[in-house]
């Protein structure tokens, strides 16, 4: 059986009609950061961190190592004073660097600049702290565009070669090829953490994007959910309305004109005509209150279920056929399960909408509802010994307001599953055959193919 699916609202982020994306991602992203202000730097590499700190500690423990060195080395020379001055200044600067951020705004490239400088300072006069080098590497790299920061890691791996040839006491080839091979791996270390950085971001974006784009496609969907439940509910109404409404008013119509033929010959057959007409008025206004309450037919909520329906709208057609037309109902098998709410009302719907046809196409004199009920479905059948017509025919004729009765039978199945079967042969009555399944079923793909 084929439900309809619920529209579920979309909620999240999106896209705006220029493309920016807007939602919880781009709100998120500003929160907290007044306008013009530098991002922070988020690389979204959990290794990124560890490698800071690494570095930091590395710079301080190289920076106290000189420091002790020069002292234990040079005790009392002229130039201590200068040296301990410049080492707490280098330590001061550094520990100001995390505090400007990352960027290479004009404040950081002038504490980049004097950082730089106090270290030269102190490599002149102590070739010892040219290893403090290492972790300035890291802070060029980081800081300054790849061009301007290599020939930053050039000119300080030029110093720690100079430093280390004024320390020798002779020419060494590893004090010259040493200290370049060093600030090369430093310099790839970084390139490739901030390559791989680069393309966590690159990822988180895309995923980003992709959940608003799934986000986007669900509120879509949603939309088009509503739209095609708005067009079958509307599909529904229409032919509750053609089986019920606009079929009773089509029989008061004929019985009214009826009443007013017969009015002066015979004002009995007239009167009787008016109250059958008073009748049919009635139960529609039955249906019309049935319709606002909660749509269901006004039989099925009078009690006794489907079987009882069937058999109060077989009596009801045989009282306003006034001998023309007798409906009898049967009823075969025991019904194992209650059968549910929609599958009751769209079988009710579907004989009242048959039983009508009968009325106005047939010329039948005698019609019989026969409701089955069998282990896997239920089986409505109503038949007619009218004059009949031919199935394929009907099939390929245009649609009209009075031909819209077996593609509405047709349409009520289709969204339960079911089938439905014609026999008729023109001059030998017509039999329809309405099955439901009681267990799920995909329905056809059209309900043409339920002919």
């Amino acid at each position: 059986m084929k439900h309809r699916t619920r529209s579920v609202p979309g909620t999240g982020t999106g896209r705006t009609a220029d493309g920016s994306r807007t939602g919880s991602t781009a709100s998120a992203s500003a929160a907290g950061r007044p306008a013009g202000a530098a991002a922070p730097d988020r690389t979204g590499d959990p290794d990124a961190g560890w490698l800071t700190f690494l570095m930091h500690a590395a710079f301080f423990l190289l920076l106290g190592a000189s420091l002790t060195r020069f002292l234990l080395r040079h005790p009392g020379e002229a130039r201590t004073p200068w040296i301990i001055a410049l080492s707490v200044a280098l330590a001061v600067l550094y520990v100001l660097g995390p505090v400007l951020g990352s960027r290479p705004t004009p404040r950081s490239l002038v504490w980049l600049g004097a950082l730089v400088a106090v270290w030269m300072v102190l490599v002149v006069l102590a070739p010892s702290f040219a290893w403090c080098a290492v972790p300035l590497f890291f802070t060029g790299l980081r800081i300054l565009p790849p061009r301007a920061a290599l020939a930053l890691v050039a000119l300080l791996t030029l110093f720690v070669v100079a430093a280390q040839l004024r320390l020798a006491e002779g020419f060494d080839p590893n004090l010259v090829l040493a200290p370049p091979a060093v600030a090369a791996v430093a310099t790839a270390v970084f390139v490739h953490m901030r390559r791989q950085a680069e393309r966590q971001r690159e990822l988180s974006e895309r995923q980003g994007e992709l959940i608003d784009d799934l986000l986007r496609t669900r509120r879509e969907l949603a939309a088009t959910e509503r739209r095609e439940g708005t067009l079958a509910e509307r599909q529904r109404l229409s032919m509750e309305i053609h089986d019920t409404l606009a079929q009773g008013l089509s029989s008061q119509q004929m019985l009214l004109q009826a009443a007013d033929r017969t009015w002066d010959a015979d004002p009995a057959t007239a009167r009787r005509h008016v109250r059958t007409a008073t009748g049919i008025a009635e139960r529609n206004l039955a249906e019309a209150r049935r319709f606002v309450q909660d749509l269901a037919p006004a039989d099925l909520a009078e009690g006794g279920g489907l079987e009882a329906a069937l058999r109060a709208l077989a009596t009801r057609e045989t009282a306003q056929g006034q001998g023309r037309l007798t409906v009898r109902c049967h009823v075969e098998g025991e019904r194992h399960t209650a059968l549910p709410d929609r599958v009751q009302s769209a079988l009710l719907r579907i004989a009242q909408g048959a039983l009508a046809n009968v009325k106005e196409h047939a010329n039948a004199t005698e019609a019989a509802l026969t409701l089955t009920h069998l282990d896997d479905r239920v089986v409505l059948d109503i038949a007619d010994n009218g004059q009949g017509f031919t199935p394929s025919e009907h099939t390929r004729a245009t649609g009209s307001v009075r031909g819209h009765g077996l593609p509405a039978i047709r349409a009520r199945l289709h969204q339960l599953g079911g089938t439905l079967t014609i026999e008729s042969v023109p001059g030998e009555g017509t039999v329809l055959s309405a099955a439901v399944p009681l267990t799920p079923a995909a329905p056809p793909t059209s309900p043409e193919d339920l002919a």
